[in-house]
This record gives C-alpha cells, sequence and structure tokens, in this order.
C-alpha cells in the first residue's frame, strides 16, 4: 500500500504541476503580446547545416527558399551532408553550387550522428571557425524572405540558440498532416511563445533552429545521438545555462506525414526518445533546477516526463498488488477509471486549444474554414492515439528511417519568386 501511496502522490504532483504550467502558458499567450526584438546590430555570418537522405526531389526547393532571402547572400553559406545516399542528393546540391560532403556509415544512423560527421568536417577543413552561428533544417523545409533577418535579431539580443516559429507545409492534405499541423501550432502559440514572455527557455523542435559558434565549440561539434536528438541539445543548453530565444516572427514551413503509419512510427522514435532523454539526464535536471531555482529545468522536467507511461506502470502494480491479495480489485479498478476520466478530460482540452489556435492562428493555416472544421474535429483522434504510443515506448526499440517527402509547398513570397526566376 505503501508503494502505492507514494506513486499517487508522485503523480498527483507531477500531473497537477503541468496541468498549471500549461494553463499559466495559456493565459500569458492570450493575455500578453509575443516578444519583440530590435533590430541587430550587425549582420552575422551563417553556415546552414542540413542532412539529407534521398532527398534530390525536395533539396533545391529549400536551397531556392534559402537563397531568396532577404539577408545578405554573401554572408550564407549552405552545407548539406549526403548521408547514407543511393540517389543523386549530392550531385543535385554541387550543381546548385552549395557545399556537400558524403557520409556512408551503415552502423552510426540518424541525423545526429550526420549533423556530427559533418561538422566535424568543416573543422578539419578549417571552415566552421569563420561563422558566427550555425542553423539546422531538415531537406523538405522551406522558409519565408525574411527568416534570416530575424533570427539575426534575437540572436544579437542576447540568445546563443535560438528556434523559430514552425508549421505545416501541407496542413491541408489531410486528418494526420492537419494533426500534427495542430500540434506543431500549439507549442508554438502556447508553449514557446509563452516562454519567452516568462523568461524561460524554448524548446527546440529538430529544425529551424540556430546555435552560436561558442555553443558549437562547447560541444567540439555535435554530440547529441539519442533518438530525440533535439531535446537532448535542448536540455544540454538548459543544465549549461545557455538560453534558447524563440523568434515568433521567423517562420518556417516543415512537411508532416500523410499516412497514420508514418506518423505512428515517427512519434513513437520520438516517445521512446524522450524516456532516453529522462533516463540519462533527469536526475541532473532536476538537481539543477533545485541547485539553481531555475524554471526553464522545471519546465524541461515537465516537458519530458513521461507520465502516460507512469499511470500505466502504476495501473499495471496495482492489479498485481489486487491479484496477490495485498488491496482490493474494485479500488484499482477506480483508479483505472479515474485515468481514463483524466484522459477524456485531457483530449476535451486539447480539441479546445485545437480550435483556439487555429482561430488565433488562421493566417498561418492554409486551408479553408470548412476543411479547418473538419480537422479540429478530427484531431482528439490523433492525440489520442499517443496513448498507446507512449506506452508501446516502454518495450519498443525503434529505429531512425527516413520519411519520403513529397516537396509540397504552399505559396510564399520566397518560393513564389524563385518560381519566377
Amino acid at each position: 500500500m505503501l508503494v502505492l501511496q507514494l506513486l499517487d502522490i508522485l503523480l498527483m504532483v507531477l500531473g497537477t504541476g503541468a496541468l498549471i504550467y500549461q494553463v499559466v502558458y495559456i493565459l500569458v499567450a492570450l493575455l500578453a503580446k509575443p516578444r519583440v526584438f530590435p533590430e541587430a546590430a550587425k549582420d552575422q555570418r551563417f553556415a546552414v547545416l542540413v542532412s539529407a537522405r534521398n532527398e534530390e526531389n525536395v533539396l533545391p526547393h529549400l536551397i531556392a527558399s534559402l537563397r531568396a532571402n532577404d539577408y545578405p547572400q554573401n554572408l550564407i553559406d549552405i552545407w548539406v551532408v549526403a548521408d547514407n545516399c543511393t540517389d543523386n542528393t549530392a550531385q543535385v546540391v554541387e550543381n546548385l553550387g552549395e557545399h556537400v560532403v558524403e557520409r556512408f556509415d551503415s552502423e552510426h544512423i540518424g541525423k545526429g550522428y550526420a549533423l556530427t560527421f559533418l561538422l566535424n568536417k568543416m573543422m578539419a577543413l578549417g571552415q566552421a571557425s569563420q561563422y558566427d552561428a550555425f542553423f539546422v533544417f531538415d531537406a523538405d523545409n522551406f522558409v519565408e524572405p525574411n527568416y534570416f533577418t530575424e533570427m539575426n535579431k534575437v540572436f544579437q539580443a542576447g540568445f546563443p540558440v535560438v528556434t523559430s516559429f514552425r508549421t505545416a507545409s501541407n496542413f491541408d492534405q489531410n486528418w494526420v498532416s492537419s494533426g500534427s499541423g495542430i500540434w506543431w501550432l500549439r507549442e508554438m502559440r502556447f508553449v514557446n511563445s509563452s516562454r519567452m514572455i516568462l523568461g524561460n527557455s524554448a524548446q527546440v523542435g529538430g529544425t529551424g533552429f540556430m546555435f552560436s559558434q561558442a555553443v558549437m565549440r562547447m560541444n567540439d561539434g555535435w554530440r547529441f545521438h539519442l533518438l530525440t536528438e533535439d531535446a537532448e541539445f535542448g536540455l544540454n543548453c538548459v543544465l549549461n545555462g545557455i538560453r534558447i530565444g524563440y523568434c515568433n516572427s521567423a517562420i518556417l514551413y516543415d512537411e508532416q506525414p500523410v499516412r497514420f503509419s508514418q506518423s505512428w512510427q515517427q512519434r513513437l522514435r520520438w516517445s521512446v526518445g524522450y524516456l532516453q532523454v529522462w533516463r540519462y539526464y533527469a536526475g541532473a535536471l532536476v538537481e539543477h533546477m533545485v541547485r539553481e531555482r531555475d524554471l526553464s529545468a522545471l519546465d524541461f522536467s515537465l516537458f519530458l516526463a513521461p507520465f502516460t507511461a507512469m499511470w500505466f506502470l502504476r495501473i499495471i502494480i496495482g492489479y498485481v498488488f489486487a491479484a496477490l491479495g495485498f488491496i482490493t480489485v474494485s479500488s484499482q479498478n477506480q483508479v483505472l477509471i479515474n485515468w481514463i476520466i483524466g484522459l477524456v478530460g485531457g483530449m476535451l482540452l486539447m480539441m479546445a486549444l485545437a480550435v483556439l489556435c487555429c482561430i488565433l492562428e488562421r493566417d498561418k493555416i492554409q486551408a479553408s474554414n470548412k476543411e479547418l472544421l473538419g480537422y479540429c474535429l478530427s484531431f482528439p483522434v490523433y492525440f489520442m492515439s499517443l496513448v498507446p504510443i507512449s506506452i508501446l515506448a516502454l518495450i519498443s526499440k525503434p529505429q531512425w528511417k527516413p520519411i519520403a517527402h513529397q516537396g509540397r509547398q504552399i505559396v510564399t513570397a520566397s518560393n513564389s519568386e524563385s518560381e519566377e526566376a
């Protein structure tokens, strides 16, 4: 009984803390204006890092988008690592006049290893030291024309690491891509924006972020290789007192999976990756939170805590104890019912947030009102699928696998100009 009581107390404290934090973030996002940064004092020199595996069809769109930016083009160099490619990715990049290095390693698979290889190569060539900061993009991304100018404002405002506004380029394709799109809208509007207003660090999301030369040197290039290397990188920044900024005005478009099986595997990999990060860093994160009284550490603790998995294990342990005769089955049935009620409440909250996000960020969504209504109604299915995914993550060992991209774009000022050219 004592074990179960302690677990219940722990889950109640963590769950209440996470709920309060979310409510505070929502209120801050609704009542306060996003943080605005002054014009940058000077233009910095940037390197764009792209890990690409068989991306010959979509890379030209990304490169055209970057080259259509209003930032001085002589201060932007694009470096692509063609990672275990079997197509003409390397040749396509070379034909476009950009830097490309090829990597062939069937043992160390994943974006983290590819970025390590690329930065190590740049340092060996003596090229890395000439840049003030490094951007990380995926091959299927494209950006608005003022992207680098806006990111540079936040960078020069004193943030060594900066992440941007991320939204789906194929939001209106189907209910799966819109589910991811709504999820990212919520992260941007009700999490990262509020973090900046409150003075906490933002969370990088795998693509569309930058880090300074000093951060690169501190990490001796790139040394993050878990399945969620972005979460590991962000956590490392918090533990080292490095503030992560968020730029609401720098918009990045990212292609989302359109098949549910692809989305399932992607989110399963992320869930396993978050469990890895929690296992390796939870102790250090809690210690840092207590010692430094760092709200960013508290934020990341609540963000990474595997609530669903913890509740599932609590219920399993409860029924095991009931089978051994230590407690009654009826008491554990009530715990299960309470958990289900909590899940339904969470689903309703997320559905309300989905509607609110779509209203507040309507100008960033490429979909008709009718489609948007349907996507909001289908979002609970997307959201609730995270429950079995989080449970399966306890026993799964997924490997990094590339997702085939269609190169689908929406019309922005940058890609329309590139097409006319």
